[in-house]
């Protein structure tokens, strides 16, 4: 879903998933996506992290006409993100009244090795 709008699209983001059942994104690493040499650029990650957020209260809310409205989002950067593909998975925290909290992990060749994690806050209208 998240995957096919413009914005993934021009940062080469799209669907994985695993063995087990387990969805996420994926970002094709790029030279037009390079920060200081040999890493992404931190809002690349960042967009990824917050795009996974996006996907998982869609999955999760399973309701076309509810369009949640972003109130913030946290990230941690952990490491540097090497010119290598990355993949994030998202998971909702809460939904409550007015607002669904997510958080989401990004990393690299190893899951058990996250480079960033954010938090999110999402208006439900």
């Amino acid at each position: 879903m998240i995957s096919a709008t413009p914005y993934a699209q021009l940062l080469g983001i799209g669907d994985w998933m695993d063995s087990d059942g387990s969805t996420g994104l994926v970002l094709r690493a790029s030279s037009q996506l390079e920060g200081r040499e040999g890493f992404l650029y931190g809002g690349v990650i960042a967009s990824l992290l917050e795009l996974a957020c996006l996907e998982a209260v869609s999955r999760e809310l399973d309701d076309p006409g509810r369009r949640p409205k972003p109130i913030n989002m946290t990230y941690d950067f952990l490491r540097g993100g090497r010119m290598v593909d990355c993949y994030a998975k998202a998971r909702v925290v809460r939904i409550g009244k007015r607002v669904v909290n997510a958080d989401a992990t990004c990393w690299q060749s190893d899951a058990q090795v996250p480079i960033a994690t954010g938090r999110m806050h999402l208006l439900l209208a």
